[in-house]
């Protein structure tokens, strides 16, 4: 089974371009991390209890008040947009509070994904789309057969349709969600470095408005689907051995590839 890593930057429209894989005529299963990172900090969930004891102290609206007809007993549900403003941003303290939630949600979310994986793998699917915003930055890129970045060419049309997506936020807010995930570009170039040529790394380029963007990821999905068709998913279904040989070789290729992306980072900070 192809694992294709789908990953962007806040409003670049990697949720668009999931919803078309999960469309016809692609119809790939989507596991969504942003979905996942809900459900693993739902009340009562241990994930839930510790945002609450790290940051309840010091951020008084953590949690939403509780509907008049709900039962007083029942646990408050994050109050998201709060917890956001704490952790977005680059301030030393925001960033510090950023890395104590994702230590709190990632592996929880790493956990569920990797069942999901085997739900599709034992169904014979031939490829899955792992939906996850920080893909490189969480290294969940080294299990991907494919990595898909959706890009923009300018960092204000991120602001502009943030702006326009969620109302609430100020201009402020979206400027600091758009920075704390990083520069899109920069994904564009891990992707290209693991290898356009081979579909290990592709881009989709989503700067015009949504034609545009369906025939980007027509584009995309054709050179995908002629680097590992679906006879091999098969192949790798009914021989596990086989399978789980290419798993591992997968992983070896992609930490080979981030170890040459490192060192080259290295030497090009060197030169400066």
């Amino acid at each position: 089974m192809l694992i294709i890593g789908l990953t962007g930057s806040i409003a670049t429209g990697k949720s668009t371009v999931s919803s078309l894989l999960s469309s016809p005529p692609y119809s790939i299963p989507i596991i969504d991390a942003d979905l996942l990172a809900r459900q693993v900090v739902e009340p009562g969930t241990p994930g839930y209890k510790a945002i609450v004891e790290y940051f309840g102290p010091s951020t008084p609206d953590l949690l939403l008040p509780l509907k008049p007809d709900t039962n007083p007993h029942q646990l408050r549900p994050l109050n998201r947009p709060a917890l956001g403003r704490r952790v977005f941003g680059t301030s030393e303290e925001r960033k510090r509070d950023r890395m104590v939630l994702n230590k709190i949600v990632h592996p929880a979310v790493r956990w569920e994904t990797y069942k999901a994986l085997l739900y599709y793998y034992v169904r014979g699917y031939w490829a899955v789309v792992l939906d996850v915003p920080l893909l490189f930055e969480s290294g969940m890129d080294i299990i991907c057969g494919t990595v898909v970045v959706v890009g923009v060419s300018d960092a204000t049309v991120q602001v502009a349709r943030l702006c326009a997506r969620d109302s609430h936020l100020t201009l402020e807010d979206a400027q600091n969600r758009v920075q704390s995930q990083g520069d899109v570009l920069g994904k564009v170039q891990k992707a290209e470095f693991r290898g356009v040529d081979t579909a290990r790394g592709v881009i989709v380029w989503n700067d015009g408005d949504k034609a545009d963007l369906e025939r980007e990821v027509q584009k995309a999905m054709m050179g995908i689907r002629s680097s590992s068709p679906r006879w091999w998913a098969w192949v790798l279904l009914l021989a596990p051995p086989v399978g789980v040989g290419a798993a591992v070789w997968n992983m070896a290729v992609n930490f080979a590839t981030q170890k040459s992306w490192e060192r080259k980072v290295r030497e090009e900070k060197a030169k400066l």
